[in-house]
């Protein structure tokens, strides 16, 4: 059996070094805390972490990275051992170290030293292993953290990137990505950043951006990470952008990949002051103080778990989901004789409970578009492969900059199905008994 090829990951490794303790008073000499040390740990970051956190599974990772003979450099290659495979070019300096102060788990100040230049004359430079590492690999990582690592190899990324999967973390102070990048993975702050000019935050503004972005780097897709509100996944041109929803919003922890051990799972909020009853009402309070509506639609015949993901994950964009159901007289329409098999108003009380969901507004129209109108969310979310384009409510959306986007699908799970389920079970039953 052949063994599974390689994870490469390339960039700048940095130390990161904790000192916690506890604060109880200002310094007499300035307004500063004084911090009483409990305990300091150290440990690599920057693409030390991503290599990390990609070989816990037992995958095989080879770390390209620059490594020098300080302290530092010393004390990531001791960590580092027998995690991952090293494959060290040369730094010219010190490796930079970014020391915390942590007072009750809190950052007090954070200190930088150090720093150095990755690289070196051709004949110091393992060129020939970095090429095979990369022509190696099952994908290539690229974590860029600003200090010179992918700049340095970039012929060898640019030449990986025609034969590999490459995904390029980018950093305002790096170069910009290889062309040929499978996915480039900037955050929020590295979109506005890189696309001056629009300062807008909706989810459209992130759409725009990312397009522009992958077309600037000749780029497959570009997926801008917008924290607790997912990923956003756009394509040069004017293909679909995908929302990709955070599996959990993260509290705690804020730095870089971070500590997995600091993360935790916490359930989407509702707004204290809205009591979910009536749809509009709930828009109009949200909208007042500066809140996202989200909005989505369907017949929620018989809730399975492909909805209640779907609903979990639009509740995640915004600050209140409202759904917008099919009427019992336009779901017969859309889906023939016998349905619905849930009347309307038993549908409309099993999604309010639902905890995802503020509100539900039923429409008799065979689209929501007339309803829309009215609520004027500020996003519209769609489960499944639907082209944004293609749906009819996108059009009376942009009367108001509202965005449509669509959310990944549970797969094999639908109305239908659990219906045909249920009369093939029916039919055993019924063949058991009269035998």
């Amino acid at each position: 059996m052949t063994a599974p090829k390689p994870l490469a990951v390339v960039g700048d490794v940095l130390l990161d070094e904790d000192i916690e303790g506890v604060s109880t008073r200002l310094a007499p000499d300035a307004p500063a805390p004084v911090v009483d040390v409990t305990g300091d740990r150290r440990h690599p970051g920057g693409a030390g972490v991503a290599a990390a956190l990609a070989a816990r599974g037992g995958r095989d990772v080879i770390l390209v990275t620059a490594l020098g003979d300080d302290a530092a450099s010393e004390a990531v290659r001791r960590d580092l051992r027998g995690r991952v495979r090293l494959l060290e070019i040369p730094l010219n300096g010190t490796l930079p170290v970014k020391t915390r102060v942590l007072a009750g788990g809190r950052p007090v100040v954070r200190i930088d030293r150090g720093g150095g230049t990755p690289g070196g004359p051709e004949d110091t430079m393992p060129l020939d292993a970095v090429r095979d590492a990369l022509a190696e690999a099952h994908a290539v990582l690229v974590a860029d953290y600003g200090r010179g690592t992918a700049d340095a190899l970039r012929p060898h990324l640019h030449y990986a990137a025609r034969h590999t999967p490459l995904v390029w973390d980018p950093h305002p102070r790096g170069d910009a990505p290889v062309p040929g990048a499978r996915v480039v993975t900037p955050n929020a702050a590295e979109a506005r950043a890189l696309c001056p000019g629009d300062g807008g935050t909706s989810l459209g503004a992130y759409a725009e951006r990312g397009a522009r972005l992958a077309e600037r780097w000749r780029a497959a897709g570009v997926a801008v990470t917008l924290g607790e509100r997912g990923v956003l996944l756009a394509r040069s041109g004017t293909g679909t952008p995908r929302l990709v929803p955070a599996p959990y919003q993260a509290t705690g922890d804020p730095r870089g990949a971070g500590n997995p051990d600091l993360w935790h799972t916490r359930a989407p909020a509702r707004p204290a002051d809205v009591p979910g009853t009536d749809a509009f009402d709930l828009a109009e309070r949200v909208r007042a103080r500066g809140g996202t509506v989200v909005a989505t639609g369907g017949c929620f015949d018989l809730v399975h778990a492909g909805h209640v993901g779907l609903l979990e994950s639009a509740r995640r964009i915004g600050d209140c989901l409202i759904v917008c159901l099919n009427s019992d007289a336009s779901v017969t329409r859309r889906k023939g004789p016998g349905r619905p098999l849930n009347p309307a108003a038993d549908r409309a009380r099993v999604l309010a409970a639902l905890g995802s969901v503020d509100a539900v507004a039923v429409f008799d129209e065979d689209t929501p578009e007339e309803l829309l109108t009215r609520l004027r969310p500020d996003v519209w979310v769609k489960g499944g492969d639907y082209s944004v384009q293609d749906l009819p409510e996108a059009g009376v959306l942009r009367d108001w900059g509202g965005q449509a986007v669509v959310l990944p699908y549970l797969d094999g799970r639908s109305t239908t199905l659990l219906t045909r389920r249920a009369a093939k079970a029916a039919a055993g039953a019924l063949r058991t008994t009269g035998s």
